[in-house]
């Protein structure tokens, strides 16, 4: 079966470390080629809460999006995301981009308005995907970037991943 590389968006306000940590290691254990951007802590847009940890990641997977997307669901689910008490977003993961797709697929829309629309989705993506272009806009992400008036502070987070420092001092 072919690979279809994807993009997926990951958040969390609640025990942000421990969260993200979580989601990457679901994440590794069913895409291949994974690599991550770096991690930045940005305010909550849409909700009232505390202040969010948030990163992009890139790999490749066999799964269909719909079977993707249920896995994603029962990962947050697994991190208490859908949990009737919790007080934030333990875990949040989103499906960007897969592959070139552009529409709604059952509800899921892609490519992700949030794209276009929040720093704490575009700069990440500018970083780990300067060149690949906007499948609707059709502009490289670092352009995109670069052109982008989006009104939201972000700021570099340290944080490792797997003896790996996700987030370079020189940002």
């Amino acid at each position: 079966m072919s690979l279809t590389q994807i993009f997926l968006g990951l958040g969390s306000n609640i025990e942000r470390e421990k969260h993200l940590q979580a989601g990457l290691e679901a994440l590794d254990g069913f895409l291949t080629r994974m690599s991550c951007s770096p991690v930045f802590e940005s305010q909550p847009v849409g909700i009232k809460s505390g202040p969010f940890f948030n990163l992009v990641v890139t790999a490749f997977t066999d799964l269909p999006l719909m079977e993707l997307d249920r896995r994603l669901k029962f990962i947050e689910a697994d991190n208490g995301r859908y949990a009737p008490e919790r007080k934030g977003l333990p875990l949040d993961i989103d499906v960007l981009l897969y592959g070139e797709l552009v529409g709604n697929f059952d509800g899921l829309i892609l490519p992700r308005a949030e794209i276009l629309k929040n720093a704490f989705v575009l700069w990440p993506l500018s970083l780990i995907a300067p060149d690949r272009e906007h499948p609707g806009v059709l502009k490289s992400f670092k352009a995109l970037w670069q052109e982008a008036q989006i009104d939201q502070v972000l700021a570099p987070v340290g944080f490792e991943w797997r003896g790996v420092q996700l987030t370079p001092s020189a940002l």
